[in-house]
């Protein structure tokens, strides 16, 4: 449900197939909504469509009394309200009675179909808004990477080439191993994949271990310095680890140790760049899910200037991420502001201060 009207689904299922389970078939032109996965978006049906329970229909008592554009924007107007009346642990859900117990508007139907006209109009221009702000979005996100890329792709000829195992102290990997019962409410940070982003570490939802666990993880231990990268997942997706993360460990991350000659930064700039994430993908197994091993890792050929050089490129990296940053945060604000505007014409359509 990405859009307001659903032209087409990832999954079909056949006449036989739905006669014996418990899918319903709901005709072209109806509503429906999410009462489980995906709580709180709403669309149109295109086609006659079959629904499971994580999926509600909204059909009308009297068809011809409800246009069906109105009750859609009507559903996305109370989104905030069915989102917060979710329950569940895992997926948040909402029950049958919530949705029957939502105060649909008693407004005629001429009336709704010109809050519908008011609407369409109103949403079209912010459609085309929205699409520049996404692109401009895109646009910063590019103009960083394809600097990054170039850096690598069209490097002097004098560069050094040589495998990234000549230029490491150590090439080793995290704990692989269940770690479900291992975790504590406090203790020494345990870094998984989901806390490696491109050029930082991400503490915001991180494990802790115990100071008897940790003397036991000696090869998976990290320092500053260390450049941890995904293994799994999004493989090559690389940061230093920074000197305020003096104690710290992991599990199934690549951990490269540079030596002196190779500055880490210079390295995670190398592992993000899409050159980089291409030769990685080159040397990654798995057919399902890739990963990158320690000794693809090991047989990576990299291409680097002197000390002095790295030190140079890794500042102008710094400053371009910056500008490509606030590039970027100036573009999301715009959609933030723009989505909210829609949410706002929404409540002011259903308030009845819609003119």
């Amino acid at each position: 449900m990405h859009s307001d009207v659903l032209a087409q689904t990832e999954h079909t299922i056949s006449e036989e197939g739905l006669r014996n389970s418990s899918a319903k078939l709901i005709p072209a032109g109806e509503v429906i909504m999410a009462s489980r996965v995906g709580l709180g978006k709403a669309c149109i049906l295109q086609h006659d469509t079959a629904i499971n329970q994580d999926i509600r229909a909204l059909l009308p008592l009297k068809p011809s009394t409800v246009d069906r554009r109105f009750c859609l924007y009507w559903l996305q107007s109370v989104k905030d309200d069915i989102i917060a009346a979710g329950t569940g642990a895992t997926v948040q859900g909402i029950k049958l009675p919530f949705i029957k117990s939502l105060p649909f508007p008693d407004v005629a139907f001429e009336e709704q179909k010109r809050i519908v006209a008011v609407l369409d109009q109103a949403f079209a221009a912010l459609d085309r808004a929205l699409a520049l702000a996404e692109a401009n979005l895109a646009d910063a996100e590019e103009l960083f990477d394809g600097w990054l890329t170039a850096v690598f792709h069209d490097h002097p000829a004098e560069w050094a080439t040589r495998k990234l195992r000549d230029l490491c102290h150590q090439i080793t990997v995290g704990h692989v191993g269940p770690m479900a019962d291992r975790y504590t409410s406090a203790g020494t940070p345990f870094l998984r994949s989901q806390n490696v982003r491109p050029f930082r570490i991400d503490l915001g939802d991180v494990k802790f271990i115990d100071d008897a666990f940790r003397s036991e993880l000696k090869k998976s231990e990290l320092r500053p310095g260390d450049v941890a990268i995904v293994r799994t997942g999004y493989p090559g997706t690389a940061a230093v680890i920074p000197d305020d993360l003096p104690l710290a460990n992991c599990a199934d991350l690549v951990i490269a140790r540079p030596k002196d000659e190779l500055h880490p930064e210079f390295l995670a700039m190398f592992l993000n760049s899409s050159f980089g994430k291409k030769m990685v993908a080159e040397k990654s197994v798995g057919a399902a899910q890739k990963h990158f091993n320690v000794g693809a890792a090991k047989e990576v050929d990299f291409a680097y200037p002197g000390l002095e050089d790295q030190r140079t490129i890794v500042n102008q990296m710094k400053a371009m991420r910056g500008h490509s940053a606030r590039l970027y945060d100036q573009c999301q604000a715009k959609i933030d502001e723009l989505q909210e505007l829609r949410q706002a014409l929404l409540r002011q359509a259903f308030a009845g201060e819609l003119t």
